[in-house]
């Protein structure tokens, strides 16, 4: 006869195999690896994206240009892969609300290629959500182009509260320089909290001073690049918050497999 062992419910026989996982962790897992398994076979960029220029690192975006390998472990993971994806549904909501309210958003050009700029040889590329070319008079100056990010309750909240540029400076960038090398003046900044879908507005001007150091910075960062240099790190503590974070902190820091000095 079998002995069953009732200790915190965990349900051992002894003498048989480990009740297996339950169903819901099979699942992810088995969703989570196809996502990377698509992920892994995806052409990697072999250019610098306008969403990056705005990455305070530029080392980081060397060691991304030249297809530097993450530290292990620190690649996209299926949960944030799905986030990703989430993402892109939530954009495609929001166009269709926004067209349904009368404005006339555009998001792909006459052959349906999404709209975009490519320069230095097509080493530096951008590729906007849309265009609003006409719409409601709502102190919207037409054209403007159309960004649009869905973020997390607190995330999204801290943009409420400070507004785009002190709150996330990297999207803030990546709308500069869209409006540099596309010759519009404004962009319709759209936030979208994921929990209760509520809609943050918020018009950008173009800043052609910010607009033009992030150029520089992309033209350094593809200069470098292209002969195997890494530009200066942010910080040489692997402490400091950026670098805690960044998937090449082990590798930069040239710190022990587990992180340690």
């Amino acid at each position: 006869m079998d002995i069953v062992d009732l200790n915190h419910g965990s349900g051992f026989i002894y003498g048989r195999a480990p009740a297996p996982p339950p169903i819901g962790e099979r699942i992810d897992a088995l969703v989570d690896g196809a996502l990377m398994a698509e992920r892994a076979v995806m052409p990697a960029r072999d250019y610098l994206g306008a969403s990056r220029i705005g990455e305070p690192c530029a080392r980081r975006l060397c060691y991304e240009l030249m297809h530097v390998p993450v530290d292990d472990g620190a690649d996209f993971s299926g949960r944030m892969l799905r986030i990703f994806e989430a993402g892109h549904r939530f954009e495609e909501m929001t166009i269709r609300w926004l067209r349904l309210a009368g404005f006339d958003l555009r998001t792909h050009n006459r052959d349906r290629e999404q709209f975009g700029f490519s320069v230095a040889g097509g080493r530096l590329r951008g590729h906007i959500d849309g265009v609003i070319v006409g719409g409601p008079d709502v102190g919207i100056e037409y054209p403007a182009l159309f960004e649009h990010k869905a973020l997390k309750a607190s995330s999204w909240q801290d943009v409420v509260k400070r507004g785009v540029k002190a709150s996330k400076p990297i999207y803030w960038a990546q709308v500069q320089v869209y409006m540099a090398y596309l010759a519009v003046e404004n962009t319709l900044f759209v936030a979208l909290d994921k929990d209760t879908q509520a809609l943050r507005y918020e018009l950008v001007s173009f800043d052609p001073p910010a607009a033009q150091a992030l150029s520089d910075k992309a033209v350094a960062v593809i200069r470098a690049a292209a002969v195997g240099e890494l530009l200066p790190r942010i910080s040489d503590d692997a402490s400091f918050f950026i670098c805690a974070f960044c998937p090449y902190r082990i590798r930069c820091h040239a710190l022990a497999p587990g992180g340690n000095a």
